[in-house]
């Protein structure tokens, strides 16, 4: 489903201000594969996640989604296969406009658009049924402007309208670290209930180890711009926090101690 072949990303080439941010970087993903994504500050983590959406372009390597090569694509193009979720809830939705209008709008995503956007009887309890799944009371709360939930309540409803078409590629860039523990777990439960159920293709950064452990059914850790950790079933279900520092002790050297107050 994604293919990541080779990828390099250098920042302020040539300057003092360098940054090599990606180093070559290989990732195959399977359709169905949901795989947390976790480093230090600086691993490459988002710059991963912006590559495959297409905000900028790498400076080497190749990018395959669904069997399309997309590397050279930009990123409005990119858009149709994928839905994304950002770290802060206030930038997936329209603050101004109603639970139902966002809906319609993420709905119609890709399609040919027209001057028609008001939602119809059975486009309406279709949301409906999709905000009931989300246990949060919002079923009934069509009309009122999402300006006025809370973070929470509004990044439920981004998720929502990142995946209402289920694209090819889900990626989750530290979606539930500007919420409180509770609702990051409530929020962390409706995400994978929406990708076991859709059988959607994720890639989900966090910085909470544990969180990385028991959701998904991969998991890769970053550092120095390429993969250095990477397991997946069994393995991965067997392991937690104290052998996963242990493995970044291993493959990360003298650069443990810095980071582990990261990783932590």
């Amino acid at each position: 489903m994604l293919k990541v072949e080779q990828i390099t990303k250098t920042f302020n080439s040539g300057t003092i201000n360098e940054k090599k941010a990606l180093t070559g970087l290989d990732l195959h993903l399977k359709a169905g594969d949901f795989c947390t994504v976790i480093g230090g500050n600086g691993a490459g983590k988002s710059t991963l996640l912006n590559a495959i959406a297409g905000v900028f372009f790498v400076d080497s390597g190749r990018i395959i989604i669904d069997g399309d090569d997309v590397t050279r694509s930009p990123e409005h193009k990119r858009a149709k296969y994928i839905g994304r979720v950002f770290q802060d809830p206030m930038m997936g939705t329209a603050a101004g406009m109603q639970i139902e209008e966002n809906l319609a709008i993420a709905s119609r995503r890709g399609k040919r658009p027209t001057l028609k956007w008001s939602s119809q009887a059975k486009e309406r309890e279709h949301f409906r049924q999709m905000l009931k799944m989300l246990d949060l009371g919002l079923e009934d709360r069509l009309t009122s402007k999402v300006g006025l939930l809370s973070g929470g309540q509004r990044q439920a409803i981004t998720l929502l309208m990142a995946t209402i078409n289920q694209p090819k590629l889900l990626l989750l860039d530290e979606h539930t670290a500007a919420l409180d523990p509770k609702t990051a777990t409530k929020v962390l439960e409706i995400t994978e209930k929406i990708v076991s159920e859709h059988h959607l293709t994720t890639l989900m950064i966090t910085h909470n180890m544990r969180d990385a452990l028991r959701y998904g059914n991969r998991l890769i850790m970053l550092h120095a711009g390429n993969i250095i950790i990477d397991v997946e079933g069994e393995q991965k279900q067997h392991l937690d926090v104290p052998d996963l520092l242990k493995m970044f002790e291993q493959a990360a050297g003298d650069e443990f101690v810095s980071d582990r107050m990261l990783l932590g």
